[in-house]
């Protein structure tokens, strides 16, 4: 008789009823660690690092003697989790993060700066809209994590708006970009613990995050000069949300999701910029902005503009399949698919097959973040051997030692991030994901109502969509798969209720109050724009739920 495996590597199945054949118990204790988390990172005011390692220790410990979850499974569930936080995950946001620090370094960013404070005949109103909006969308696509709640807010300063209104009209621009920022690293990271394809995911989103956009501009107007800003430039607004949105819905479902943001923000300010050739707006002169005297060239803002036409260009390329060409397939050759030591063959289904969960796959070609890189190279040649490069000299040394400096300053967020891919892989591979799912299920098709929630609370507390998809996706599949309504407009409504929820977070209301130089008002910062977070929620939970039924269902895809 063949030898028993070590207690360290038996075998296991998640069970929904393990406490005492509750399926009701067995959920709560699941949500142990979750509520772990969040009373760390609220209640006891410790960093977003600090609670999602109490988070894991308290979800190994739930595993382990809640669960029954043999130790070293649960341990390798955490390190194949860590390991998919630092790649793919954190290498598309670092190299995202890298392609918009060389713009900086070259100084090619202050002319884009420049070119988009140039636009609106000196309205500051349309100015302050353009820049929040298209300028700070943009931002959110290449880099996100508060970049673009800080640079933009300064701006807005730069052109003479008050602080606390700078601040305010940011942060509700910084809504409508977000499931698509850091290249859409939130959707990625959504289709790759739940298995739904992430371009599925992309255009379910593509079809809830847009119909914002189209009033954001708005809105911003409102908030810069009240009634009268929307009386005398909704035109402009209109326009500029309606091509936005427009682009949004089409390059999530039709292009490459990744650049959704990108092609948005551009599409967006391009239409306004048009529009404004035959359309002049009513300036009152108190809303005037300051004027910068030094003229841009047309040569400077192409140069400027360059990065974004070649990553759009890179993506497009890395899309190609048409006959005998197959880029997608070439760039796969070198993918990577690797099941996990001692956790693989021991992780098994309700079915008693390997769980495929426990198979870490990795793109190496094909990854945003590669591509971003490629993308990076090819700026830095660009801006190294440009007509004007001894005005603006990037060589190859300046751009590596400013990849050092963004790892050096993502460290920290790198950490977190992969300690929080590390929590959710522990709670899905245990079954805690699937105990909360299914338990919350029973509340049948109401729960498409309530799903945009979850993601609203999840980037409320740690002030990212990405980790809110890292704790919820799978509940969300879960809860989709049980109560009959389609997993991935739960996926993509964790996503777009993560949306709203961003400018509430304390993590962009601090950056944003200290852009303005007014730290300390996080509180009044708060109270003015929960009104349009808890709003804009409500709008995402009428209409998930109505996509869920009939009346809606013709929306997706």
């Amino acid at each position: 008789m063949a030898a028993a495996p070590p207690a360290s590597l038996a075998s296991y199945t998640p069970d929904v009823h393990v406490v005492g054949g509750s399926l009701t118990a067995t959920a709560l204790l699941a949500l142990v660690p979750l509520a772990v988390f969040f009373l760390l990172l609220t209640a006891a005011k410790r960093s977003a690092l600090q609670s999602a390692l109490g988070s894991v220790l308290t979800a190994l410990l739930v595993a382990v003697f809640g669960f029954g979850m043999p130790v070293g499974l649960s341990a390798l569930s955490a390190t194949q989790g860590l390991v998919f936080g630092l790649f793919p995950v954190m290498l598309i946001v670092v190299a995202a993060i890298w392609f918009y620090e060389l713009t900086v370094v070259s100084g090619r960013f202050e002319d884009l700066r420049r070119s988009f404070s140039a636009v609106g005949r000196g309205d500051l109103r349309v100015q302050a809209m353009l820049i929040a909006f298209c300028f700070g969308g943009l931002l959110e696509a290449l880099a996100g994590f508060g970049a673009p709640v800080a640079i933009t807010a300064v701006m807005l300063m730069a052109l003479g708006l008050p602080p606390v209104k700078a601040a305010v009209t940011v942060l509700l621009a910084n809504t409508a970009p977000v499931a698509f920022g850091a290249m859409a690293i939130p959707v990625t990271t959504a289709g790759n613990l739940t298995g739904i394809p992430a371009d599925d995911i992309a255009a379910v989103i593509g079809r809830q995050s847009p119909l914002l956009a189209l009033f954001v501009p708005t809105l911003l107007l409102f908030v810069v000069d009240g009634a009268r800003g929307v009386r005398q430039l909704w035109p402009i607004a209109l326009v500029t949300g309606f091509v936005f949105a427009a682009a949004q819905f089409w390059c999530s479902a039709h292009f490459a999701y990744e650049l959704t943001d990108v092609v948005a923000s551009l599409a967006g300010f391009g239409a306004a910029v048009l529009m404004l050739r035959f359309w002049k707006p009513a300036t009152p002169h108190d809303q005037h902005s300051r004027v910068e005297n030094e003229p841009l060239t047309p040569r400077r803002v192409t140069y400027a503009v360059l990065p974004y036409a070649l990553v759009i260009a890179v993506f497009a390329v890395a899309k190609i399949d048409v006959g005998a060409v197959d880029v997608p397939g070439l760039l796969g050759r070198l993918d990577l698919a690797v099941e996990w030591p001692g956790l693989y063959g021991n992780l098994l289904t309700s079915g008693g097959a390997p769980s495929t969960s426990a198979i870490y796959k990795l793109e190496v070609l094909g990854n945003p973040g590669t591509l971003l890189i490629i993308t990076g190279v090819l700026v830095t040649l660009a801006y190294r051997y440009a007509e004007d490069g001894d005005r603006y000299p990037l060589s190859a040394r300046t751009a590596v030692e400013a990849a050092g400096r963004t790892l050096r300053n993502m460290r920290v967020a790198i950490m977190t991030v992969a300690t929080v891919l590390a929590l959710s892989y522990v709670m899905n591979q245990s079954g805690q994901t699937v105990a909360i799912g299914t338990w919350l299920a029973t509340a049948g098709g109401l729960f498409a109502l309530l799903s945009p929630v979850l993601g609203w609370l999840g980037t409320a507390v740690t002030g990212s969509d990405t980790s809110a998809n890292a704790l919820f996706a799978n509940l969300q599949q879960t809860a989709g798969q049980t109560a009959g309504i389609d997993p991935t407009l739960l996926v993509a409504a964790n996503t777009s209720g993560g949306v709203v929820a961003k400018l509430v977070s304390p993590q962009n209301l601090t950056i944003a109050a200290t852009a303005v130089g007014e730290p300390g008002s996080e509180r009044v910062l708060l109270r003015k724009v929960a009104g349009y977070s808890l709003g804009m929620l409500v709008i995402l939970c009428v209409l998930v739920y109505l996509q869920s039924l009939p009346v809606l269902s013709w929306m997706l895809p």
